[in-house]
């Protein structure tokens, strides 16, 4: 039986469509990766199937009494609340139920005989459902997932706006997975997860018995976990049987297949063209070049489809710095509370450095520290002589309205719109993407104007925080290359080992310092 259908969608924003006719079946206990290149539009069908957008067109239809949790890449919580609070808002139906039993309990003080007899009859019902739904074991339930993804470290009565970028996404979570729903819908988990969390997810979900759809571009986790793969490419979704790498192979297959069928069509196209060009003036062969015509004319054409731009990065080389990038003396960073012991690290010139180690333990917070951007509680940084510096920050400002084309202008101004657009184009982003605004572009291909600014900006020290975050296999790969051949130093914040891998040639590990170890 089919949990979710969708029929004929058809979805655009203003001239650039981003689905046509598309048609998807959901069965109990599938479970899908939803994958595509950046701005096919994988977010836009979630928020399609989740009810928050409109389609344009077509039919969405969801299997009665089924429920539905969706982790967002966007999400927002609310200040003021906690994560315990935030946590225990799963089963805000279940306390619902126990409001209704306690109105019913007050209003049998003055039932009559006939309404007792209901009343205890819905008391009962409502009972069951509550025994059902573990709700009197909610304290255990929520202090269980909490030491899973965590979070029992960072603290469960602290307020949600304080959190990390990561600690933020493991408490939506940690919600969702309490919920319990009937279908998971994850938009892009692993981001902002370290490698002990994303293997927690990992066993949840290669265990979880009801239907998930995930949004992934961490290959190694999307192998693991899913049985179907649903490609999205040209406005339209199709369905491979197994993982990530046997849908590719057979992805592979088709695509040759078809390019082969094309090249021989072509063939016969400038044949029957070439044949009727000759012969149809010639009274003795007119009738065979009307033949040939009509065959041309019912013909159906092949397309290939469209190659999509693949993103080329180059970051642009300054001159050398001194020896010295930058030393700490006893610095210890935080903001209320310290995050650090008190540090000593040198970074020397030409080094490629990546930190690792749990969210909200401060990778960040050195890394502005270093920068000037965050002020320290004690110690210092001394920088090195003739530094220049290119930083990557791991979330854009969501309430900037400016397009992609004026983003590169204010941070180049004395670029011609040739140049503003070629800069744009060589990191993978179509004539209809440097037009729109950066906030209504996918996470990816906001992290892909980011990116444009970085590159083209002479620098000989980058400091990165999480950038293949929501980047596809392509630019990732290409990313890597990139900065592979980089002359400069790099201090890089990175969740992905196989990313950083041959890269850095130093990992240091955060946890030999950090105070809060989540």
């Amino acid at each position: 039986m089919s949990i979710l259908s969708v029929e004929h969608l058809s979805h655009g924003f203003g001239d650039r469509a981003i689905f046509q006719d598309v048609s998807f079946r959901l069965l109990k206990g599938e479970h899908i990766g939803l994958v595509g290149a950046n701005g096919e539009g994988k977010s836009t069908f979630m928020s399609i199937i989740t009810g928050k957008l409109q389609p344009d067109e077509g039919k969405v239809e969801w299997a009665r009494h089924v429920r539905a949790g969706y982790l967002d890449q966007h999400a927002v919580l609310e200040k003021g609340m906690t994560v315990r609070q935030v946590l225990k808002s799963a089963f805000a139906f279940l306390f619902e139920m126990e409001e209704q039993m306690n109105q019913i309990c007050d209003g049998m003080a003055t039932a009559s005989e006939s309404e007792m007899e209901s009343m205890m009859e819905e008391l009962g019902t409502l009972q069951d459902l509550l025994m059902a739904h573990d709700f009197y074991i909610i304290d255990a339930k929520v202090e269980e997932v909490a030491r899973a993804l965590g979070l029992s470290e960072i603290g469960l009565d602290r307020d949600v706006t304080e959190l990390s970028g990561g600690q933020r996404t493991k408490v939506l979570l940690g919600k969702l997975l309490l919920e319990k729903p009937d279908i998971l819908l994850l938009d892009e988990p692993t981001n902002y997860l370290d490698a002990q969390h994303i293997e927690w997810l990992k066993r949840y979900l290669q265990e979880y018995e009801n239907a998930f759809i995930l949004i992934s571009h961490d290959i190694p986790f999307l192998n693991s976990v899913i049985n179907l793969v649903y490609h999205m490419e040209n406005q339209h979704l199709d369905r491979y049987v197994g993982n990530y790498d046997q849908f590719q192979e057979v992805y592979a297959v088709k695509k040759a297949q078809l390019e082969a069928a094309y090249k021989r069509q072509q063939q016969e196209i400038a044949s029957l063209q070439d044949f009727v060009a000759r012969n149809k003036a010639r009274v003795s062969t007119r009738n065979m070049a009307m033949s040939r015509q009509k065959k041309l004319d019912k013909m159906e054409v092949i397309q290939l489809a469209k190659e999509k731009p693949k993103p080329e990065f180059h970051f642009l080389g300054s001159r050398a710095p001194g020896k010295f990038i930058f030393q700490t003396h006893d610095l210890v960073i935080g903001y209320d509370e310290p995050l650090s012991r008190p540090l000593n690290l040198t970074m020397l010139r030409g080094q490629k450095i990546a930190l690792y180690g749990a969210n909200g333990i401060g990778k960040t917070t050195l890394l502005k520290s270093i920068l000037g951007l965050v002020p320290p509680l004690s110690g210092n940084v001394e920088l090195g002589d003739y530094l220049e510096t290119g930083y990557f920050e791991q979330e854009a400002d969501q309430s900037n309205t400016s397009t992609c084309i004026e983003e590169i202008w204010k941070e180049f101004p004395s670029y011609t719109q040739y140049q503003v657009r070629s800069a744009l184009a060589k990191c993978g982003l179509t004539t209809q993407h440097i037009e729109s605004q950066v906030r209504v572009l996918s996470g990816g291909e906001q992290a892909k104007v980011r990116l444009c600014k970085l590159i083209n900006r002479p620098t000989n020290v980058l400091l990165l925080d999480e950038p293949t975050n929501h980047l596809d296999v392509d630019a990732k790969t290409e990313l890597k290359r990139a900065l592979t051949e980089y002359k400069g130093s790099i201090l890089l914040i990175c969740h992905e080992p196989e990313f950083y891998e041959g890269l850095a040639d130093q990992v240091w590990d955060c946890r030999d310092w950090a105070l809060r170890l989540s």
